[in-house]
């Protein structure tokens, strides 16, 4: 059985342990720990944000979703290395879409480091577009780059 569900109380540490996982490998190509990897998430599951992707019972993903008046937020996605690769990650930005018209926006915004060609590629092909470059505002001399999608009726 595979599917998406709401992050329960009791599993903050195993998202914090799945997050620092998989933006893992981003340390040494930033030069500094993405923040989704060092993050408290017990605010966000109990806000409702935090979504699990489980396949046969094991976490295999997750997506963490903030809800704006005018848009959806993807704030972090993340797969464990070992996973990264077999669609997951397209996956959940279907969910998040689908999140996204449940909720009544009709954009989706993330961001990512201007270094993270890869999540770039994979946001671009799944119809993302770029709308602005910034500098980061708690890692001097990193730029993000600003992403959204028109939310499909």
């Amino acid at each position: 059985m595979s599917g998406l569900r709401l992050a329960r109380a009791d599993e903050a540490a195993l998202v914090r342990a799945l997050s620092a996982e998989a933006y893992g490998s981003y340390r040494s190509l930033l030069g500094f720990a993405p923040l989704p990897a060092t993050e408290d998430y017990a605010p966000r599951i109990a806000a409702g944000q935090v979504w699990l992707l489980e396949e046969d019972g094991a976490v295999v993903g997750l997506a963490v979703l903030e809800t704006h008046a005018d848009h959806m937020m993807v704030y972090s996605l993340a797969v464990p290395p070992a996973r990264q690769g077999e669609g997951l990650g397209r996956r959940l930005l279907a969910f998040a879409e689908e999140r996204a018209r449940v909720a009544g926006v009709a954009e989706l915004r993330l961001y990512t480091n201007t270094r993270m060609a890869g999540n770039i590629a994979l946001y671009a092909a799944a119809g993302y577009r770029e709308i602005g470059r910034r500098p980061h505002p708690t890692r001097p001399g990193a730029l993000l780059v600003d992403m959204a999608k028109v939310v499909p009726a």
